[in-house]
């Protein structure tokens, strides 16, 4: 049953810093300026009334903690412009973000489970203002605050991805939310986009699989079909149960790991793949705290790589679990410091053009260890945080944390898939998880 859902949104403002910041240009870093992150993801939380909080606007107090936090993170209220050498840079002007505030006609509890990606009602919780999709030219954050009747509100987020990725977008809230409970900032914004560059000369020292690009003709068919965005929600109690299965020698693999090995037989045979045809599975792995890439605390700019692991169709969809897995953890350790420098270079190199290859390919990120569900303005931490829709058609997938209407808490796996497809991956992906005995030659 449809929500009867209507919101009224006021005219959206420019927020400023609070303070004068400095007029300066910036340059982005070799993982910002690249042609996949040329868009705006959208980010969500939904927070239930705090009877702690009455006589509380959560917009006027969000508004305000906005344009302080804007102070130091001053660059966000810049504007992408062309430079001299047609790089795109950061002139940081000051004009500030876009905000929106909004009032719905329902209460957070009518909801339901819906709120979690892809929600219906996206749309209304973060509303497109003038094409802020645009890169150039244009503010580079969009922030809408909904109240619900019951005293309840969402916090909606459209950031430009070449700023930052979701763990740095979750440092500038994080900062919002400081500034709105009032204590002290503990880890202050850093810029250091030089230390994410390429190497002179550049040397590709890694052969990039994942950027490899020849789609065939049915590749390009299933890219014309009428494709639709659904989840499957897989608990975490049943997530336990399947790595309870596991031979000894995975159990230490983590919950994205055995997810995304069976999501991606689970899709490898939903599209019906021709078994001769390569398909390959991207992880969206960070190179924060780590050994490998020593990026200081405070960072906010891009720090993501996508190493690929790759099979043949036919032998991923016959071969054991443990295959998948093992593909995907070769994969992630492939990530060292020279792995990220190979990277950079790889893109200087191909003046950032280059486009994450999408021929029968699936790219799976997790968002739920970002830190969304921490966020905190003074009324608690939200009831869920992460992606309203969590799909990109028809190839990209951004797992969220969520806890059901039973209280079961797991992850959502949203798909978009063609309607037919989207059927088989449901049956073919529960078969995975909810096979009652798996033996050992199937694990």
């Amino acid at each position: 049953m449809a929500l009867p859902l209507s919101v009224n949104r006021k005219e959206a403002q420019l927020i400023r810093p609070a303070e004068p910041t400095p007029h300066e240009l910036k340059q982005l870093s070799q993982l910002d300026d690249q042609k996949d992150l040329y868009f705006h993801f959208p980010m969500v939380m939904y927070y239930k009334n705090n009877p702690l909080m009455e006589g509380t606007d959560p917009v006027a107090k969000i508004k305000e903690a906005v344009s302080d936090t804007l102070i130091y993170y001053y660059p966000l209220a810049g504007r992408l412009v062309e430079g001299s050498n047609g790089k795109v840079v950061l002139d940081c002007s000051g004009q500030g973000i876009l905000f929106v505030e909004a009032e719905a006609n329902v209460t957070l509890e009518m909801f339901g489970d819906s709120i979690q990606p892809p929600c219906p009602y996206a749309g209304e919780i973060l509303s497109g203002v003038n094409e802020s999709q645009k890169i150039l030219n244009f503010p580079l954050m969009l922030i809408q605050v909904t109240r619900f009747t019951c005293g309840g509100f969402a916090v909606a987020v459209r950031l430009n991805h070449m700023m930052a990725d979701s763990v740095g977008l979750v440092s500038f809230l994080e900062c919002v939310a400081a500034f709105a409970r009032r204590v002290t900032l503990t880890v202050l914004p850093v810029w250091c986009r030089e230390l994410v560059q390429s190497r002179n000369p550049p040397k590709v020292s890694f052969v990039h699989r994942e950027y490899e690009e020849d789609p065939d003709e049915v590749t390009k068919l299933m890219h014309r079909q009428n494709i639709i965005r659904q989840s499957v929600f897989l608990s975490i109690k049943d997530i336990k149960a399947l790595r309870n299965r596991l031979p000894p020698y995975f159990q230490k693999s983590s919950m994205f790991e055995i997810v995304t090995a069976c999501a991606w037989i689970a899709r490898t045979l939903a599209l019906e793949i021709d078994p001769n045809e390569i398909v390959k599975l991207i992880c969206v792995v960070s190179a924060r705290g780590k050994d490998q890439f020593n990026l200081p605390d405070g960072y906010y700019g891009n720090a993501l790589v996508f190493p690929a692991a790759i099979s043949k169709a036919g032998v991923l969809c016959q071969s054991p679990l443990g295959y998948a897995l093992q593909l995907i953890q070769k994969a992630k350790a492939q990530v060292s410091e020279e792995y990220v420098r190979s990277v950079l270079d790889l893109l200087a190199y191909n003046k950032g053009q280059l486009s994450i290859d999408n021929s029968w390919n699936f790219v799976a990120s997790d968002t739920s260890r970002a830190g969304f569900t921490e966020v905190d303005f003074g009324w608690g931490k939200p009831i869920y945080g992460g992606p309203p829709v969590g799909a990109i058609p028809f190839y990209t997938s951004a797992y969220a944390r969520f806890k059901n209407s039973k209280g079961e808490v797991g992850m959502v796996v949203p798909m978009c898939l063609p309607p037919q497809a989207m059927i088989r991956f449901r049956e073919e992906l529960f078969k995975i998880i909810h096979s009652p005995q798996m033996s050992p030659s199937m694990l």
